[in-house]
């Protein structure tokens, strides 16, 4: 052994799958047409005259005789014992009943040949028949086992090829099974069907002009990118962007999933990638789509023993050299999505690989606005329908959850035998998503309604007079999915938060927790998903965003995938457990006084929703007064609304031409109620 490398272990032979199949379809074979005892085996026949036939009797090789009338001949059954005598072979090879074919003249003149033989026991028995011959069937007959051979066969290699959608048996095994669209109106997808994500719209339509004016770019000395990676959350898009990319550029689209390359036999993924970019050459300029790239592009592991795959790694390094294997103008350009970009091989994101990194993030409010416009397309809906307050009320919601959120309005309007989608059904809709199903048969005793009241209340009063929390939409006490009941707070979106921004939170999140102990004097399970929250919230403000008194400026965060071992000290542990208790503690306290400076307004509203089940912001705000800061949310729509041009600023021309267009639209509808 080689001393300088000692752990080095000898490299085992890959079992493959295709020997196996190989060593079936031998054994078959030899099982259906091996001489003998085999299932298909046959019995040999030779051809002899009357005299060598009389010959045969006379010395006892026969068995028995089957005369046929309507041919004129007859069949000697040869006895085992004396086989190899005519033969030659022994019962393997002839089987064990062979025969031996005579034409005779006379039917009558054998008869009593064979009366005699039977009398002198030369043969046990003989027999009529009258059977005629039938080429036809003779000829089915001897293909037949050949056809069923080659069933069988045929039934294998589909199998191996991934059954019978599979790439086409055994020997096209690696070919790919990407989905070709040859023209983008197979999809009739365009950017018009994409609402919101500009900034992501406006990368990819670049990506467009590449493919349709490349000599634009090229002219002047400028490369077509090889590769764009979308990412960004589930449901934001991504798949549906690639799809008007290529019905946008009009040029054939290869799609396909990270999963496709997968296959139980080694090397397949790798040849698969090479297939696809080969067709992908041929119908160049194209766009090659992965969707979920993740599942073959995940960083390859240094430690085999880390969950490392040979194959996979095989399949990614194919991909790797494909990509950069290009010509530099071949106008083929390469997409793909995932919502795991961590993951994925850095090898696989430089640069001249996947050129462009797109993020396609979750809507902003007039994103979302937009995003219900094209879901509500196909909906008949009330109208003068809000659409500015469904897009307020479904902050953090993805493309794919206002669709959602469409179709369940929908389906909740034809439960009601609604005409039309109204208002109500949009936000029932989205309690629906959010909260769960109602359940209005829940059985309560008046004292736990009472608590859960005193609860909800809570964390109504805390977010009320709280700057920074979130603003109050409704509160209930209605039981729905695992909650018992829930105050409703569109989360504001803020590109930074402050620490007093999370205290606040923390502080309404606790609020419920605090009005049980002031106005019940017990507490309850009810809380554990708000405490479940405030200690993550807090854990995450000491540990990893700097926030702690004894420890800041200080982030503990490990993006490290396989450690197992924190990165601190126990020392460190204590101090941010300490840390974490004492800022719980404060905002507990601190919601405990501002329940108690507000007890009667609290009970008010504790009393309104036993009474109710459900109470909206305008309840809350005649009981405390209006609330004297402004969400951010309105802060930026009044600051829209301020940035807009008013006619009154306008030049005198454009107010008389408004004036004129005004006169003219109230001119024509009284026409047309004259009309009628």
């Amino acid at each position: 052994m080689d001393k300088s490398t000692p752990n080095n272990k000898p490299n085992m032979p890959k079992f493959n799958m295709n020997w196996l199949y190989i060593f079936v379809i031998i054994t078959l074979g030899v099982v259906f047409f091996a001489g003998g005892n085999g299932l298909m085996s046959a019995s040999a026949g030779v051809e002899r005259d009357y005299t060598t036939f009389k010959q045969y009797v006379a010395k006892g090789y026969g068995t028995k005789v089957v005369v046929n009338k309507s041919t004129n001949t007859l069949r000697m059954y040869v006895s085992p014992d004396h086989i190899r005598d005519i033969f030659k072979q022994g019962t393997q090879e002839v089987g064990t009943a062979p025969y031996v074919t005579v034409e005779i003249g006379s039917v009558d003149k054998v008869e009593s040949f064979l009366d005699q033989a039977v009398q002198q026991k030369k043969i046990a028995s003989y027999s009529y028949e009258n059977k005629s011959g039938n080429t036809l069937l003779d000829i089915l007959g001897s293909i037949a086992p050949w056809l069923l051979f080659f069933g069988i066969w045929y039934f294998l290699m589909r199998r191996m090829g991934g059954g019978a959608g599979g790439a086409g048996g055994v020997f096209n095994v690696g070919k790919s099974k990407a989905k070709l669209y040859e023209k983008a109106n197979e999809m009739g997808i365009t950017f018009k069907d994409v609402a919101g994500q500009t900034g992501a719209k406006q990368e990819v339509q670049e990506i467009v002009e590449f493919l349709k004016n490349p000599k634009k770019y090229t002219d002047l000395g400028g490369k077509i990118p090889k590769g764009a990676l979308l990412i960004g959350p589930p449901g934001t898009g991504k798949t549906l962007l690639a799809k008007a990319v290529a019905g946008e550029a009009g040029v054939p689209f290869f799609s396909m999933s990270g999963s496709d390359f997968v296959e139980m036999f080694v090397g397949v993924g790798a040849s698969r990638v090479r297939d696809v970019f080969r067709q992908a050459k041929e119908k160049a300029p194209c766009i090659i789509f992965i969707d979920e790239i993740d599942a073959v592009g995940r960083a390859r592991s240094k430690n085999p023993a880390m969950g490392g795959n040979d194959e996979r790694e095989n399949t990614l390094n194919a991909l790797l050299t494909e990509m950069d294997g290009f010509g530099t103008n071949s106008g083929v350009i390469v997409l793909a999505a995932t919502n795991r970009v961590d993951m994925l091989d850095k090898a696989l994101l430089r640069a001249g690989r996947f050129d462009r990194q797109i993020h396609v993030d979750l809507p902003d409010l007039t994103e979302r606005k937009a995003i219900f416009l094209v879901h509500m397309r196909p909906l008949k809906l009330e109208k003068n329908l809000d659409i500015d307050l469904l897009a307020r009320q479904t902050p953090g919601f993805s493309g794919a959850d206002i669709a959602n959120v469409c179709n369940e309005a929908a389906l909740i309007a034809a439960r009601h035998n609604s005409k039309d989608v109204s208002k109500q059904d949009f936000l029932d809709a989205v309690d629906r998503i959010v909260g769960g199903l109602e359940k209005k048969t829940k059985v309560m005793t008046a004292e736990e309604k009472r608590t859960i009241a005193i609860h909800e209340a809570g964390h109504a009063t805390i977010s009320w007079f709280c700057e920074h929390a979130d603003p109050l939409v409704k509160v209930s006490i209605v039981p729905r999915g695992q909650a018992l009941g829930a105050a409703w707070y569109p989360p504001e979106e803020r590109p930074i938060t402050t620490k007093e921004q999370m205290l606040d939170e923390m502080c309404s999140l606790l609020g419920g927790r605090a009005a049980e102990e002031l106005f019940t004097g017990h507490i309850s399970t009810g809380a554990m998903n708000d405490l479940e929250r405030a200690t993550k919230s807090a854990y995450g403000m000491i540990a990893y965003a700097g926030m702690g008194d004894r420890l800041p400026n200080i982030c503990y965060y490990n993006n490290d995938e396989y450690s197992f071992q924190k990165p601190y000290s126990d020392t460190t542990a204590k101090t941010i457990d300490e840390e974490v208790l004492k800022m719980i503690n404060g905002q507990y306290a601190r919601a405990k006084q501002i329940l108690t400076e507000h007890r009667e307004g609290h009970n008010q509203l504790a009393q309104l929703l036993v009474d109710r089940e459900v109470i909206m912001a305008e309840d809350v705000e005649k009981i405390f007064g209006r609330r004297p800061w402004v969400s951010r949310t309105q802060e930026l729509l009044e600051q829209q609304e301020k940035a807009q041009p008013r006619l009154e600023d306008m030049p005198e021309e454009v107010k008389k031409a408004q004036a004129e267009h005004e006169a003219r639209v109230a001119r024509e509808g009284s026409d047309k109620a004259s009309d009628l």
